[in-house]
């Protein structure tokens, strides 16, 4: 994509991003919420799967709008990097950027609705309206991953 002189900046945001398929998937979350456990269980299941899936950056994120849609790219400093806890930086490789069609954010229990409303599941990004789907920390990443999964399967995202 070239650089349009009059297009914004991009935003830096603490996230995770991936592709599973053609699906980018942003995931958000405070600091120690599971990021990157949730991000490394997605990549796994599509390897599983026998699908494409592929880093796209890990803690920090650029998000900018192109022709109505929402773009990820990692930052440049930790690109094809990503972070276990205990582990330290593991250098997996990465994709430079991804379409996002999904937001998922990692929530304290207390802030995830037992049945949420369908009616609120959605959240602006750079002026780009996308699906929501909130997640509560500590559900577990291999867990959390197959919802994702099954979110973007019901929705023909994968």
């Amino acid at each position: 994509m070239s650089a349009d002189a009059t297009a914004p900046a991009p935003v830096a945001i603490h996230a995770s991003a991936l592709a599973l398929g053609e699906a980018g998937i942003l995931i958000r979350g405070a600091s120690g919420a599971g990021k990157s456990s949730l991000a490394l269980a997605l990549l796994e299941a599509a390897r599983q799967a026998g699908r494409f899936g592929a880093l796209i950056g890990d803690d920090r994120v650029h998000l900018f709008a192109h022709h109505g849609r929402l773009i990820a790219r990692g930052h440049p400093a930790v690109r094809g990097k990503i972070e276990r806890r205990g582990q330290g930086l593991l250098e997996i490789g990465a994709e430079p950027a991804v379409v996002v069609r999904l937001i998922v954010d990692i929530l304290p229990p207390d802030q995830v609705l037992r049945y949420p409303d369908p009616v609120n599941s959605y959240v602006t990004l750079c002026d780009v309206e996308l699906p929501l789907l909130r997640l509560r920390a500590g559900d577990g990443a291999y867990d959390s991953a197959l919802v994702i999964v099954a979110w973007l399967r019901q929705f023909g995202a994968i």
